[in-house]
């Protein structure tokens, strides 16, 4: 996975994830609270999404082979959908149940002081995460708003680190303010009302998950920008009369697929239409690194034939 994948940024949600699972369950165990436990089953979840999203980029980094002659690189896409999945699955729908269960049959929270300290920790823990998470994902959101960033990022990795982060620090104060109304009013309704929410938050985080990663797996065209400096280079090259028609598909976050019809002069011998198509290409790769597999057909410039006539 490359450096734009958000290596870092996964690394340190993982570290913080299985400190914050272990700390949470510990905290469950002495308080028996369900706010607890679901936030230890969301933790780890999302350790077990982090492993998912390692193993996706180190699968996407295989070269290609006859079967999958374009190589690997969607697999980051696949990976990250499997996230989306995993985190509605065991995280929101578990989360869910024991909210409703603990409603229906509430219980007081046993010795508060563990959920508080669990908490307080978690809740620092998880804000050193999200911040690394800003920071990788600043590198490459530019000027866009951040929820532009997570609908058209290519790279699949650090919006679900995002979103999972934020989904994490959300999740631990609706566990804190659960936890807190249930000690306060000697209620364990209030508990589970907390781990209903949270549940409720991890599925619609995993919802959104999942349409994004989804339109990147069925295949993404490039951004606009990056499809307008195509153009330029195409249209800048001397044995390119004009752009009859383009398409671009990504293969993975940074590998781009280019495919165009071109027209020529009708007077142009194949060696120079030839030379055109590869200065084409160079001036593509030049403009936008990560176009890599390149398809020109020339053809003949029909329209100013016409016109001449």
């Amino acid at each position: 996975m490359s450096a734009s994948g958000g290596t870092k940024a996964i690394v340190a949600a993982l570290a913080a994830n299985l400190s914050i699972a272990v700390a949470k369950f510990v905290a469950a165990f002495f308080t028996g609270s369900s706010s607890m436990l679901a936030e230890g089953i969301h933790s780890v979840a999302d350790s077990g999404n982090q492993l998912l999203l390692l193993i996706g980029g180190k699968r996407a980094a295989r070269a290609s082979t006859r079967e999958h002659p374009f190589g690997y690189g969607r697999e980051r896409y696949f990976y990250a959908f499997v996230v989306a999945v995993v985190l509605f699955t065991i995280g929101a729908a578990f989360s869910v149940y024991e909210g409703v269960h603990k409603i229906s049959d509430p219980h007081a929270v046993e010795s508060p002081i563990w959920a508080f300290a669990v908490l307080i920790f978690a809740i620092i823990a998880e804000g050193f995460s999200f911040r690394t998470a800003i920071k990788e994902s600043n590198v490459l959101r530019g000027k866009q708003s951040w929820v532009s960033f997570v609908r058209r990022a290519k790279s699949p990795e650090l919006p679900v680190i995002l979103l999972e982060d934020l989904g994490a620090l959300l999740g631990l104060v609706f566990a804190l303010f659960g936890v807190t109304m249930a000690v306060v009013t000697g209620n364990g309704v209030w508990d589970g009302i907390g781990t209903l929410m949270i549940g409720l938050l991890l599925a619609v985080i995993a919802v959104v998950l999942a349409i994004e990663t989804k339109s990147l797996l069925v295949g993404e065209s490039a951004s606009l920008e990056s499809e307008e400096l195509i153009r330029r280079a195409l249209e800048s090259t001397p044995e390119v009369e004009r752009i009859i028609h383009m398409r671009t598909l990504h293969l993975g976050p940074e590998e781009l697929l280019v495919g165009a019809k071109i027209a020529v002069a009708h007077d142009d011998t194949a060696a120079e239409v030839a030379r055109g198509i590869d200065e084409a290409e160079r001036r593509i790769r030049e403009a936008v690194p990560i176009a890599r597999v390149i398809y020109l057909e020339p053809d003949l410039d029909r329209s100013s034939s016409r016109a001449s006539s």
